[in-house]
């Protein structure tokens, strides 16, 4: 049986999920494909710690990975529940997708959590659930809402081209809280604060507000990352961020930071200017869309 999973990409939350603030995040359409009738030619560690020595399925996620490695759109969740969902298909479960999501869902941000060593499960529900989702950890774990993005703003994606390790990045943010604690509570309350205003401008499909709060995500993910000694925000995309707010738009990774995607979000398309300087500087547009489909039999 095969299976097909979407990518992900993180509109707004990142760190601050992990510290209790609401996190938007969206399925794209770019896809990790498994198939049981094809025996593994590599087994992710995700995989792994939710197989344990039992056979996994071959899996295709070249989608979501660009030459120089992976792009930052989940891959590992999205290879993760798509092989989970290939098993459960061969195994006899029900193949509409909200049967196969449930099927599959709490294994997936199980093992993801395992292999990862911690983390908000963000990309795994979204990946599951597909669409578009404003998605919170609590006492029982994660709780979802589907939203709609705002139709009248322009979003396009754009690669970097300089994988970063999500691990490596969260732990620096680590080390700042158990170095200057009080620093780091101060950095993350407004990054919160933003996410927490931008779940909710989101939700009631307020344009105009989700772009504030977007870029106060932006100017907070970039003095995080400087308390932190990292590049959360890359030279590059605080340029690209500049030239932006001066047009009335934003630029800010997705996620994590540090190289993988970018997102631009605006009342109309980038100017010639921003475009320019972005080739300039390398990044490449992904062709995709955002709230893709969950995962599926294929």
């Amino acid at each position: 049986m095969r299976a097909r999973a979407p990518g992900k990409l993180v509109v707004s939350g990142a760190y601050a999920v992990l510290h209790g603030a609401p996190a938007i995040v969206t399925a794209v359409t770019r896809y990790a494909i498994a198939d049981t009738a094809r025996p593994a030619e590599r087994v992710t560690p995700e995989v792994r710690a939710a197989l344990g020595t039992a056979a996994a399925p071959w899996f295709d996620a070249s989608e979501l990975r660009g030459p120089k490695g992976k792009l930052g759109l989940g891959s590992s969740a999205a290879i993760l529940v798509a092989s989970l969902a290939a098993l459960a298909l061969d195994a006899g479960a029900a193949g509409d997708d909200a049967s196969l999501a449930g099927a599959v869902l709490e294994r997936a941000l199980d093992a993801h959590r395992v292999a990862q060593g911690g983390g908000s499960g963000v990309d795994v529900l979204c990946s599951a659930l597909g669409g578009s989702l404003v998605a919170r950890r609590s006492a029982g774990g994660l709780v979802s809402d589907r939203i709609a993005l705002p139709g009248s703003l322009s979003w396009e994606v754009w690669a970097g081209g300089a994988p970063a390790s999500t691990a490596h990045f969260v732990a620096k943010v680590e080390e700042l809280a158990a170095r200057e604690p009080s620093r780091f509570e101060t950095h993350m309350a407004s990054l919160c604060t933003a996410a927490a205003e931008a779940a909710a401008a989101a939700s009631a499909g307020r344009a105009g507000d989700l772009l504030t709060h977007l870029d106060a995500q932006r100017r907070g993910l970039g003095a995080l990352g400087q308390a932190a000694g990292v590049e959360i925000v890359t030279a590059d995309v605080a340029e690209l961020g500049a030239i932006a707010a001066r047009e009335g738009a934003v630029v800010l990774p997705s996620g994590a930071g540090g190289g993988d995607v970018a997102l631009f979000v605006g009342r109309g398309p980038p100017s010639a200017e921003l475009c320019a300087r972005r080739s300039a500087l390398g990044h490449a547009v992904l062709e995709l869309s955002l709230g893709a489909r969950g995962v599926h039999a294929w």
